[in-house]
């Protein structure tokens, strides 16, 4: 029912009258919170202007000055100085080594006793290389020298090639041992007397043999290998130490007393010549003669070049002469006396030709009867 004596309330009022209070929170929240948005964002954008904006130089930073323009005769506008020259680059330092070196030998072909190849871990300088630990030398046409230290020379004769490495096994502090293995051709050791290799002797290894070089004395061990396993040892000098020669596949034992040449026949201990007369060592310059004709026949040294053939002058050739004489006396003819030829040289002696053969000649009819008439009247 409708109540005549309720005032009519204004639109305001019946709005606020007729909205629920927990629509109005809401409306309140989301109010405040789009408030909220737009201070953010304000925010935002001043921070980012201020980032973006480049700083001003400090308060307490030097000022800026332009400088002055320099007259074209000061020295500021003269050219640069050239820079002092660099001193000379210092030659190559000798290598250093943790250990001393296995070998020296000479690389340079103007160094006597050059090597042909070397191979293995080394250290090259001042035309030498330095075997570290091991390594193989080949010798060329000549005798390589190589150095050994604590020991002394060692020639490796020419065409040859050996392998070099030190013995891992020996205690430190010690020299160890030097194993020198020789497949083909011929090595010297000359080595002076060193108690550094007292305790660790040398071994030289063929196909067939181990030769045991023992010290301290001086040693001057020659080795040749030839065909079939024929190895010569000449334990040369009167205080050499005793070399030992094993046997590889045999297993006997050989003693090279001092002063002594052996020739292993074979490559066997059971075949020996205890009194060799050739040499063992290398063979001598091509230029000299050939005092050792089994090196040479084992290919040690070149053949000796072949005498040059002259050839002999042609023979005198034959020429015949004539000789013309004029007579004084005879003035009437006016002519040239009597021409008189030389005998000419005998022509080459030929074989004389054959006899033409002799046709006889069978008479006519007149012949016949001359004939008749001869013999009748006694004329034949």
């Amino acid at each position: 029912m409708y109540n005549a004596d309720v005032a009519p309330v204004s639109g305001p009022a019946v709005a606020r009258a007729s909205t629920p209070a927990p629509i109005r929170g809401r409306l309140r929240i989301q109010a405040v919170r789009v408030l909220g948005l737009c201070v953010f964002l304000i925010a935002a954008s001043a921070l980012n202007a201020q980032i973006t904006t480049a700083p001003s130089a400090p308060d307490n930073a030097p000022p800026q000055t332009t400088p002055a323009a320099v007259p074209p005769g000061s020295p500021e506008n003269a050219p640069a100085a050239a820079p002092a020259p660099q001193p000379a680059a210092q030659p190559d330092q000798p290598p250093t080594f943790t250990t001393p070196p296995v070998a020296i030998v000479p690389l340079d072909k103007s160094i006597p006793g050059a090597a042909l190849d070397v191979s293995g871990p080394l250290q090259a300088w001042n035309g030498r290389a330095y075997l570290t630990s091991s390594g193989s030398i080949s010798a060329g046409a000549a005798t390589a020298e190589v150095a050994l230290p604590y020991r002394g020379t060692l020639h490796i004769c020419a065409s040859s090639t050996v392998k070099l490495a030190a013995d891992s096994s020996a205690p430190a502090g010690e020299v160890p041992g030097l194993l020198i293995a020789l497949d083909r051709g011929a090595v010297e050791m000359s080595f002076a007397a060193s108690t550094a290799r007292e305790k660790n002797a040398d071994t030289l290894q063929t196909p067939y043999f181990r030769i045991l070089i023992g010290g301290p004395n001086a040693a001057d061990v020659k080795v040749r290998l030839g065909d079939h396993g024929d190895t010569c040892v000449d334990n040369a000098g009167a205080n050499a130490p005793y070399v030992v020669v094993s046997s590889v596949f045999e297993g006997g034992v050989y003693r090279v007393q001092p002063g002594q040449r052996v020739m292993f026949e074979h490559g066997s201990l059971q075949s020996v010549v205890d009194q060799e007369k050739e040499p063992c060592g290398c063979p001598p310059p091509a230029k000299q003669a050939n005092d050792f004709p089994l090196a040479q026949s084992e290919g040690l040294a070149p053949p000796s070049a072949p005498a040059p053939v002259v050839a002999a002058p042609p023979p005198p050739v034959a020429s015949a002469t004539d000789t013309f004489t004029y007579s004084g006396t005879d003035h009437a003819a006016q002519t040239p006396g009597p021409v008189t030829a030389a005998p000419a040289a005998p022509a080459a002696s030929a074989p004389p030709a054959p006899p033409a053969p002799t046709t006889q000649k069978k008479p006519g009819f007149f012949g016949r009867v001359g004939h008749f008439f001869r013999k009748v009247f006694g004329a034949e």
